[in-house]
Order: structure tokens, then sequence, then C-alpha cells
């Protein structure tokens, strides 16, 4: 078990200032592997994110019988063809990682063989009944504890039977399950999602040269589909920065007086960019610059400076496209100038921990007002918070971070119970943050 490690922020006494440039982007990390294990031939992945996440992907991957090397920060992964993955001889365990689990068992269920999948507290407290499912009507078995979660035992089907599923809420990990299991399936393999989810999955599909249909819907939703069984070939893959991590130097930057800030090479897919329109709209000094394309994915620098932001009305339809920044977001809003309300946070009551609760109490802890209306978030602003308090992470990376955002900025230290997992997708984070002035000890 992860040693904790606590920390307490002061108000930086200084506005933020540097050139940084964020870890590799996770979601895409973890589908390079993937990807990358599943295809024929050798492929190149630069820009990996190392986080320990990741790591556990790259790890799987092994088991499974690719070849994966780190070599010179650049890792070469020789894969098995898509029907080609042996049985592991020992439990896969997915550390904190949702992602990761949600999407190996849609690789696993059209695999003929049996599989195991654990993970640390954390995962093991979060529902997997989402992707097994409908991983299930396409031939798969699986055994969890109650309430399905893991650990998970997955009884994989050779050929499995191709699906056509309506999501019945918005999400990227059961589309992608879906589909990655339908790489093995005879026929078309239908996935309709009510809201656009991020869609690097199929932009890898297609980087990796397997055709994919995708139709908008009258009613704003999409159609994806994919003709199986499907042949992958190795393609080298450049990881662009993650702009879930990007997230928490930038709002830091907007907060704190006198910050400016340049995070280089961030992700701009427009299905992940909801913060950043959003912080916008608050009014918010940030610019992106010197857009291009790498790797079949948008990429620009941010530039950012210090302001005073305003409130906003953040409709339930953009979560999808920044799920993981809510917390960050309302620490930015606590501090904004009016009363913001963001709608429809169901989701976030089944991540690392339950983000919506945690995320009150974090910022009730220092001082913001802040109430629950069913599924939204309403946040009355104010100048300045007092901070002062003590803030239970419940081992979600993303909620120290924040915490550590709210301290940067308020009138006391704010102490953190655990920053430890922050590794799991922001490795470095503390180093970078100091590299801009933070000043963090941990």
């Amino acid at each position: 078990m992860t040693a904790q490690r606590p920390l307490t922020v002061s108000s930086a006494r200084t506005g933020l200032a540097g050139r940084v440039r964020v870890p590799g982007d996770k979601s895409i990390s973890h589908r390079a592997l993937m990807f990358a294990a599943l295809a024929e031939g050798r492929t190149h992945i630069f820009g990996l994110l190392e986080g320990e996440d990741v790591l556990r992907t790259a790890e799987a991957m092994r088991a499974l019988g690719a070849k994966v090397v780190q070599k010179d920060g650049c890792w070469i992964v020789d894969g098995c063809g898509v029907d080609g993955l042996k049985e592991p001889s020992d439990v896969l365990d997915m550390g904190n990682s949702g992602t990761a689990a949600r999407l190996l068992s849609g690789v696993l269920a059209t695999h003929p063989f049996m599989s195991i999948m654990t993970g640390d507290a954390s995962l093991r407290s979060r529902p997997m009944g989402r992707v097994s499912v409908p991983l299930s009507e396409m031939g798969a078995r699986f055994v969890t504890r109650a309430g399905q979660k893991l650990p998970m035992a997955v009884e994989g089907t050779g050929k499995g039977k191709p699906l056509h599923y309506r999501l019945p809420v918005a999400s990227a990990q059961v589309k992608s399950a879906i589909l990655l299991a339908g790489l093995n399936c005879e026929g078309e393999t239908v996935v309709e999602e009510p809201a656009p989810t991020r869609d690097h999955t199929e932009n890898m599909l297609r980087h990796f040269g397997t055709e994919v249909k995708v139709e908008e819907l009258p009613e704003a939703g999409r159609r994806i589909t994919l003709k199986g069984p499907a042949r992958l070939v190795a393609q080298d893959v450049l990881v662009p920065g993650d702009p879930s991590s990007a997230a928490f130097p930038v709002v830091a930057a907007l907060l704190v007086p006198g910050s400016e800030i340049v995070v280089e090479a961030v992700g701009q897919n427009p299905l992940r960019t909801g913060l950043f329109r959003t912080l916008k709209e608050m009014g918010a000094s940030l610019e992106i610059r010197d857009e291009r394309v790498e790797g079949g994915e948008v990429i620009g620098d941010l530039h950012v400076r210090a302001g005073r932001l305003k409130a906003v009305d953040v409709p339930a339809v953009r979560v999808p496209s920044m799920i993981d920044e809510y917390p960050v977001l309302a620490v930015a809003c606590a501090f904004a100038e009016g009363t913001s309300r963001l709608r429809g946070l169901a989701e976030l009551r089944v991540k690392e921990s339950d983000r919506l609760a945690s995320t009150v109490a974090l910022l009730e802890a220092n001082g913001a007002k802040v109430h629950v209306e069913g599924d939204d978030l309403i946040i009355e602003g104010q100048k300045s918070l007092p901070g002062g308090g003590k803030v239970q992470t419940h081992m979600d990376h993303r909620l120290a971070m924040s915490a550590t955002v709210l301290g940067l900025a308020a009138e006391k230290p704010v102490h953190i119970d655990d920053t430890a997992f922050i590794e799991t997708s922001f490795p470095g984070f503390v180093s970078l943050m100091n590299g801009l002035g933070a000043g963090l000890e941990v």
C-alpha cells in the first residue's frame, strides 16, 4: 500500500510564471498501449503518461502476451493481433484506473480464455455493471462481487456476437469497451450515445487502419459503427499533453494574482476541452496558440494570465467534455463574482470517490458557500476564501490537486490528508507547480 503524503498548501507569495509541459494524456495513453498490443507489428509510443494508472495497463498487456518495453523515453510494443492475446497466468491488477479496467473488459470479452481483474480499494468500490451487462450480450460471462464490483472474473468468447447498444448514460469508457470487443466479432457493432463523448477510441481505430463510421443523431447524440472482425496494423503514436492535467496549473494561474504561464502542447480535442470553453465564458484570460495536428489529435499551447472571473451556468450537455475537471472548476467558481450553477453532475458520484460530495466538502471546509440541488452544484462566489480547512481526498488524485489549487489562492493554509495518489495521473505534479513558483513542500 502506498504511504500517505499529507500536504499543507499556503497562499502563493508571488504570481506563478513560466512555461511547462504536463504529462501525456491519460485516456490516449491507455488506448495507445491496448491498441498497440492488439495490432500486428511494432508500435512506438512517444510522450506516454508514465503514471501508475498507465503503468498498470502496460503490465496487463505484457501479461496478455504483448512485448512492451521502455527505452530512452519511447515505449515499444510488439503486438499480438486482434485475436492473438493469451490467457494471463495471474490476476490483472489495474490499480486505481477505472478507464483501464473498463476498456480492458472489452478486450477480454472476445478472447477465448479466463481472466480475473482487481484493483486498489478505490477501484474495488466502483461499479463494473455498466460494461459487464452489454459485454455479456456479446457472449462473455462475468462473475463479480456484490454490487457488480471488482475483483471480476471474465470468461471470454472467441468470435463474439456483434451488438447494437444504446448507452443509457453518455460514457466514453463503456462505448470504448464495446467497440474493443467488437473488433473480434463477425458483423457490425453499433453504439449509440445520447451525447458526444471523448472520441479517442474512434480516432485511434482509424490511426491503426480500421474503418469506423460516425453519424450524428437527430437528438444530438452519435451512432458509431465498427465492422468486424477487424485488423489493426502497428502505427507510431505521439501522445499530447493531457487537458485534464493542464486544468490545475491553468486554474491556479487564473486565481493567483500576478500570474502568467504557458502550458505547451495540450490536446485540443473538442470533446475534451469543455473546461477551457467554460473558463473563457467566465472571462478568463486564456488563449490557445499555435494549434497543430499530431498523431490524429489537435494540440495547442495555452497562454494564461490571472484576472477576476465571473459566475457561470454550465449546461449538463457539457459534462462528457469535462467530467474530470469539475472539482477544479468548482474551486474557480468559489472565487468568481456571482453564483455559478454546474448542472447534471450525477456521473461524479461514481468516480474515484463520490466526487460531488467530496467537492462540496472540500469547498465548505475552506469557507466557500456551496450546496447541491438534485444533480446540480451551486456555488456562491467570493472575492477571497478564508481557507484553513482539512481536506479528505478519499484516495482521489483530482480532489488532491484541486485542493492544492485552492490552497494557493486562499488566505490561510489548506491541509490535505494525502497526495500520494496524484502519481496515478500526474507524476511530477509538485515539481511542476514549484517550477512555476508555487512553493509546495510535501
